[in-house]
């Protein structure tokens, strides 16, 4: 961070926050809010002596309340810039009349109450989403005691312990007497892979964290007791492997198990209860010190970002990356890159490496000075338009701003539109314009395909990214499929309008059906969730206009699922032999009276 600070390309905000968000790539507007520090940042040495006469006390964060600090204070060692900080909602100085004794200790007066927060606003190109991790809180995991014992504490309470620079100088203590422990016990998955509490996930880092910490003690203290209650030990990574079984070679107990409960006894030790899964036993370890091994979850700053700059998250609450192995920094959104624990749980190492792409990729989209896009992009008639909002409502990438106060036509960033197709199947009057994929040459296609024989033909519409892809892969793998299937590509499935599905029918085919990516793995965020609404509307028309729905088929099919594309068809085949001839026909009459 210090070499951060001192670059000279680098402008560095601390105790700041984005606000907000707009524009696309190449061309981003940031919204900062600047905190008031009130200390004078350029004229501040950090010598400390505003902190020696501050009569506030507080909780030290970032020792997590192991130790102390006043109101005026260095948030922690090697702090960037090197300068104190006041919490104003602690201080008592904003009044100078109650405190002000840390305006009058300064020597160079860098103490100023009358600073207040700054807005500043940064045009950038690309953005890398680096929002870090937050840990798991085990408070209700009451079991295990933590904060009813003192002697129980988290890995991170444990590391700030053993550090040098922590509150007790590196010496491992036990907070009730002061004194080093005998015995120390680590429970693992501590709000991981639990269905009841936490995150179903594994957080990667928990593992060979206790690994490192079991190792460092016994460097220290070989004659300390240490076991590690856990389920499984993932020691996936290189060299991992070999600390772990260095670990307990140095005398550490592994027991596959974690405890049920855990007692404090009149001496302050814990007991603990597990029952060791490797002999069947019931098991009772007494113990100086238990660290919880934490999981980590994501910022809690995520959902934030996440509405300022239109990105996908996973089930997890993780942002979602374009794609897992050919894009797995990327953004669906383009632009903006993650790096570190935004994306997902991850040690040092592979948060460095992907800090390092994330800024390759950045560099790589820049360097040229100028930026090139697909011409498959919207085009808004303006003649046509009404301003009525749909098109921006539905954009994933909020391409297309609308200002329904004046009334004014719709406009689209190219720069920001990724060719979905979404706005132009939504759109009501029909006045958005979709390059490379109009509604005449989609039309052209359906009538092309049913103009003879249209009902012994599946009609398909199949996204580019996912489901077409599905159908390459079945091509390529010699899977069979019935010969009945037309498909016709499209960008995305939110691209198959309504007045699509109607053509077809009309033209006599049996069965149609639109097909795309998987819910929360689409190719434009989250445009498919709209298809989804859109095939559920025409399906209910359908049964109002006496159609059987079923003849509407609507399918996920992802790029590496060629089976599951050759098993479809399969289905649709056997649906489209179900439909006759009298009542395709019936379905035309329908149709050509309620046009």
């Amino acid at each position: 961070m210090t070499d951060v600070g001192r670059h000279p390309g680098i402008k560095l905000y601390t105790l700041s926050e984005v606000a907000d968000v707009k524009g696309s790539v190449g061309n981003f507007e940031v919204r900062i809010v600047k905190k008031a520090r009130y200390v004078d940042q350029t004229q501040c040495t950090a010598c400390g002596e505003c902190a020696k006469v501050c009569p506030v006390v507080r909780p030290d964060e970032f020792n997590l309340g192991l130790s102390s600090r006043r109101a005026i204070y260095s948030p922690f060692p090697q702090a960037v810039p090197s300068s104190y900080v006041i919490n104003i909602n602690e201080c008592l100085g904003h009044t100078p009349s109650v405190c002000a004794k840390c305006v009058t200790a300064c020597a160079k007066g860098c103490i100023d109450f009358g600073m207040s927060d700054e807005e500043v606003v940064e045009k950038v190109g690309t953005i890398v989403v680096a929002t870090g991790l937050e840990v798991y809180d085990p408070t209700e995991l009451d079991e295990y005691g933590y904060t009813r014992f003192e002697n129980v504490l988290t890995s991170f309470e444990f590391e700030r312990l053993v550090n040098a620079g922590g509150p007790s100088r590196g010496e491992l203590i036990r907070p009730t007497d002061r004194r080093r422990p005998a015995s120390v016990g680590f429970i693992q998955c501590v709000g991981s892979r639990s269905a009841r509490k936490g995150a179903e996930y594994c957080s990667n880092i928990c593992c060979m964290n206790t690994v490192k910490s079991t190792l460092l003690l016994k460097e220290h203290y070989p004659d300390m007791d240490i076991k590690v209650f856990y389920i499984d030990i993932r020691a996936f990574g290189k060299g991992f492997e070999d600390l772990y079984l260095r670990s307990r070679r140095s005398g550490v107990k592994y027991l596959r198990g974690l405890p049920g409960t855990v007692e404090e006894l009149a001496d302050k030790r814990l007991r603990v209860a597990v029952e060791n899964t490797a002999t069947g036993n019931l098991e009772y370890h007494e113990l100086d010190m238990l660290v919880l091994a934490l999981g980590i979850k994501p910022s809690a700053s995520t959902q934030r970002i996440q509405e300022m700059l239109g990105l996908q998250l996973t089930p997890d609450g993780f942002f979602l990356e374009a794609h897992p192995k050919l894009q797995p920094v990327d953004a669906a959104t383009r632009g903006i890159f993650y790096a570190g624990c935004a994306e997902g749980p991850k040690d040092i190492k592979d948060s460095v490496t992907q800090g390092s792409a994330s800024a390759v990729r950045a560099i790589r989209l820049m360097h040229k000075g100028e930026i090139s896009s697909e011409p498959i992009i919207s085009e808004v008639m303006a003649e046509h338009c009404t301003a009525c909002g749909k098109c921006a409502e539905v954009c994933p990438y909020n391409a297309i701003t609308v200002d329904k106060a004046k009334k004014t036509p719709a406009v689209v960033n190219a720069a920001a539109c990724a060719g979905c197709g979404t706005c132009g199947a939504e759109c009501p009057f029909g006045a958005i314009v979709m390059n490379h994929f109009t509604d005449e040459q989609i039309t052209s296609q359906i009538d092309a395909m049913l103009a003879e024989n249209a009902d012994k033909k599946v009609l398909t519409f199949a996204c580019n990214w996912c489901s077409y892809a599905g159908a390459d892969y079945a091509g390529v793998s010699r899977l069979q499929y019935p010969s009945s299937v037309r498909l016709i590509r499209t960008m995305c499935s939110g691209r198959v309008d309504e007045k699509f599905i109607w053509r077809g029918f009309a033209m006599g085919a049996p069965v149609i059906l639109v097909s795309g990516c998987h819910i929360g793995d689409c190719h434009y965020i989250d445009a498919n969730h709209w298809t989804e609404k859109r095939v559920a509307r025409v399906q209910k028309k359908m049964e109002k206009l006496g159609m059987r729905p079923e003849r509407l088929q609507l399918e996920w099919i992802s790029a590496a699922e060629g089976i599951r594309f050759a098993g479809v068809m399969d289905r649709m085949e056997k649906l489209r032999q179900q439909v006759s001839a009298e009542e395709i026909a019936r379905t035309i009459e329908i149709l050509s009276k309620n046009k």
